[in-house]
């Protein structure tokens, strides 16, 4: 069955729509919009904990978000490409949710998967509104369905925002959300390798930088995103 969603958050991994866009998520959802997560893989290269459990804690961080659905493309992570394959597969999915607005990974980051699934994801928008590209799905010929805008998370760089949304009632069920990938964060009892989120001070770094964005336009906490065409206002008033 195909859906009519209004927003479509994607993420190259798990934890990569909790940790930078959950607060516009859980805003959207407040305001009764339909709102779900697309993960683009499993995270299986991640350094601590392992696939299942990522998925077990991806689908409880959905749940605190209220998202409607959270699927996975279980592209291969690290090594999926931008290639017709991963085009179609996704344009699938893009076309079976009919998403009005699509959140994508950042167009540049620390991690590579990060620019290069951001690229991926904002094609995939585009080429699903070609009526010539033909898919599938559960057996059935899929219409062209193209979303009218796909904007950018910010990540681990700390990019300039085109513009930023105030996620200041948010702050603390966002971080729930982020929690609930117990096995990436910090654990004193935790052996496994430290890596650069699993020290103490890194969830702290993500309300700081919250507060950063939020700072810029006059409220306690926001989350930046970029654009590559400038988003429409109906009138100056918007933009307060």
């Amino acid at each position: 069955m195909t859906l009519q969603i209004d927003l479509l958050a994607v993420g190259v991994h798990p934890d990569d729509v909790e940790l930078s866009c959950s607060g516009t998520f859980l805003k959207h959802v407040a305001q009764g919009r339909r709102c779900g997560i697309l993960d683009l893989t499993k995270g299986e290269l991640g350094t601590r904990g392992n696939a299942s459990l990522r998925l077990q804690e991806a689908a409880a961080a959905a749940k605190i978000l209220g998202a409607d659905f959270r699927d996975n493309l279980g592209l291969a992570d690290g090594f999926f490409r931008n290639d017709q394959e991963s085009l179609l597969r996704l344009i699938e999915k893009i076309r079976h949710y009919r998403p009005r607005i699509v959140l994508a990974n950042a167009v540049r980051d620390r991690h590579p998967d990060h620019g290069r699934a951001a690229k991926l994801i904002s094609e995939a928008c585009f080429y699903s509104g070609l009526r010539r590209i033909e898919t599938e799905y559960e057996g059935k010929l899929q219409e062209a369905w193209r979303p009218a805008a796909v904007y950018h998370y910010i990540q681990d760089r700390l990019l300039e925002p085109n513009f930023i949304v105030d996620v200041s009632p948010y702050v603390e069920k966002k971080m729930e959300a982020i929690r609930a990938f117990a096995s990436q964060f910090y654990d004193p009892s935790s052996s496994e390798p430290v890596t650069p989120i699993s020290t103490p001070e890194f969830l702290e770094q993500v309300k700081a930088r919250m507060a950063t964005y939020g700072r810029q336009i006059g409220v306690a906490y926001g989350e930046g995103f970029t654009a590559a065409r400038a988003p429409g206002v109906n009138d100056l008033f918007d933009l307060l």
